[in-house]
């Protein structure tokens, strides 16, 4: 079953120093029919504007991942993690048993646009960590790419949860096939561009902010359909 969530149905957070799009409930944001898909709890889509950010503040047995799409977000926690977090980096953080952190841009100037997901970890009260890692964009041409996985997959970002993320940018006209297990979901979120997904259920096309959930197994084609240039997506396979 392939259900697809437009970015219109997605819920609208807009305040001075930042605009967020909520795929799930957060925050003001509460809608018990919409709170989780499998063990997914979040996927925001957050655009923070020169010199803002969010201080600091507690979490707890979490993974959280963050990819930032355009600008520049400046982590820093009490575990003695800094960084300025370029477009092009994934950071996950394994909340565990409670990890203070901030997220600010550092900018004078330009936004920064970066999605953040929430996954419930396999294993609760472990010890916190951080990482993160820039991930070139010919890399991620013409390919998924593996970014972050639970199994500690060459490359990628370890996180505490059975699931993989991958990362990708087609050309016009290529395309992707993946072929989903029958007992895993498929959440994969449109960063920009155009694309066609086809399988066994049918035909269904994404714009910008647009996802699909897809809950059995279906051998997925991914095709980038847009005139105007590449679509860049993030496809999130877990329980």
């Amino acid at each position: 079953m392939i259900k697809v969530v437009t970015s219109a149905e997605r819920h609208t957070s807009n305040r001075e120093w930042i605009h967020s799009e909520f795929s799930f409930s957060f925050a003001d944001y509460d809608d018990p029919s919409n709170a989780h898909f499998g063990a997914m709890l979040a996927h925001n889509d957050n655009e923070l504007k020169p010199g803002q950010g969010m201080h600091e503040h507690p979490h707890h047995d979490l993974e959280i991942i963050t990819y930032v799409v355009s600008g520049v977000l400046k982590h820093q926690d009490n575990l003695g993690n800094h960084a300025d977090i370029q477009s092009g980096t994934v950071q996950v953080m394994s909340a565990g048993t409670g990890v203070n952190h901030s997220e600010t841009n550092p900018s004078e100037s330009d936004n920064v646009r970066f999605l953040q997901i929430w996954l419930l970890p396999s294993t609760p009260g472990l010890a916190p960590k951080w990482d993160a890692k820039f991930f070139p964009r010919e890399f991620k041409s013409n390919t998924l790419l593996p970014v972050v996985s639970g199994s500690g997959e060459e490359g990628t970002l370890k996180v505490n949860e059975d699931a993989t993320f991958y990362l990708s940018v087609l050309d016009t006209n290529r395309e992707l096939h993946y072929a989903q297990k029958e007992d895993r979901r498929t959440h994969i979120f449109l960063i920009s561009g155009d694309v066609e997904i086809s399988c066994s259920d049918g035909t269904f096309q994404l714009k910008p902010g647009d996802a699909a959930r897809i809950r059995k197994g279906c051998d997925l084609t991914i095709k980038s359909i847009g005139s105007e240039g590449e679509a860049e997506l993030i496809l999130i396979d877990m329980p």
